[in-house]
């Protein structure tokens, strides 16, 4: 096996945890689980006998028989305030939900973990365990009917302003789609779903045209296939691809190098500061190769393996122009798509 890949998967077992979640980070800012990322480190274990796959989605179907009472409401009543809407960020250890203010309306982790679930079964693993457990599926997805996923302002896979993303509608209209043979799924919620993605394209949002969230839509989920995804690449190669990343949209101001001036201005004050995130560059290679590009796909693994650390490590992200990277190192996630494109890429070799 590559060394690099070996590294990786390294990294990957250095950051689960016991009970089968993942630490974004060995850093102390990220000293907690996050739905979506657990979703992404766990992607690797998707077409593999080691069970470690179905710990992390057994594990994440414990903490909503725990947060049971929450879908009931939600499920018959929209949510109103932030706090009401199911929790994307939980602590360590015990997996449970975190007060402090947070943008918790994040609708694409829970399309995310739907989608693994669905595929985890599909794959032949034994993700549903019991009756319970296909009762909290059931749940998941009336949860997202209930709260109108194709129309509610979410805050997205960046945890910032309210909007409608793309990529939260297409993380739903996939997780739907993935469960609609466990559980049923009403046909409206699955073909609102594609209005709005189809009123949206090819933008992110209203603020928005393009973003980095919006590769998702083609690998895992493939939710934009051809022509619609290859306009969405093109996008991003042309508008957000840096040196030693891809900056998630044009005016971030996280991690910017401005950013000790504030976070409140017009997103044109940030040009040209965006931090380049790492884990962009695998992505890039995941989707060309969803499109057959399978050259490109080879040329933007180089690329990634270019920003990796000496010890295999991917940071978080580089600095805007420079070598300086921050200290969410390594970034599970950036590990997890660089295994999944470097694995694909060989085994077409």
């Amino acid at each position: 096996m590559n060394e690099k890949i070996i590294h990786s998967y390294q990294i990957l077992d250095q950051l689960r945890l016991p009970h089968g979640l993942y630490l974004a980070s060995s850093s102390q800012d990220y000293q907690y689980v996050w739905l979506r990322d657990s979703f992404y480190m766990s992607l690797p274990y998707l077409e593999q006998n080691n069970h470690i796959y179905e710990m992390t989605y057994h594990r994440i179907l414990d903490l909503f028989r725990e947060y049971e009472w929450k879908l009931d409401i939600h499920t018959v009543q929209k949510p109103r305030e932030q706090w009401e809407y199911i929790h994307s960020r939980y602590s360590a250890s015990e997996v449970k939900e975190i007060n402090s203010p947070w943008g918790h309306a994040q609708h694409d982790a829970i399309g995310a973990i739907l989608w693994g679930i669905g595929m985890g079964q599909k794959k032949g693993k034994r993700i549903i365990r019991d009756a319970k457990d296909h009762e909290i599926v059931q749940k998941l997805v009336g949860y997202l009917g209930c709260v109108e996923y194709w129309e509610d302002a979410d805050n997205g896979m960046w945890e910032e302003w309210r909007e409608v993303h793309s990529s939260s509608v297409g993380a739903c209209i996939a997780g739907l789609q993935a469960v609609k043979d466990i559980v049923f799924v009403q046909g409206e919620w699955i073909t609102n779903g594609y209005q709005t993605l189809t009123n949206l394209f090819p933008h992110e949002s209203s603020d928005r045209p393009y973003d980095l969230a919006q590769l998702s839509l083609i690998f895992p989920y493939k939710v934009l296939l051809g022509e619609e995804a290859k306009v969405v690449v093109e996008q991003v190669e042309t508008n957000l691809l840096r040196e030693r990343g891809v900056i998630r949209y044009k005016g971030d101001s996280y991690y910017s190098t401005v950013e000790h001036e504030g976070r409140h201005h017009d997103l044109s004050f940030y040009y040209g500061t965006e931090a380049e995130w790492t884990f962009g560059l695998p992505w890039l290679a995941l989707c060309h190769l969803e499109l057959g590009n399978v050259e490109k796909a080879n040329h933007y693994i180089k690329l990634t393996e270019g920003v990796m650390l000496s010890d295999g490590s991917l940071p978080e992200l580089y600095f805007a122009q420079s070598e300086k990277y921050n200290s969410n190192t390594p970034l599970g996630w950036g590990s997890a798509l660089y295994i999944l494109a470097k694995e694909r890429y060989e085994r077409l070799m």
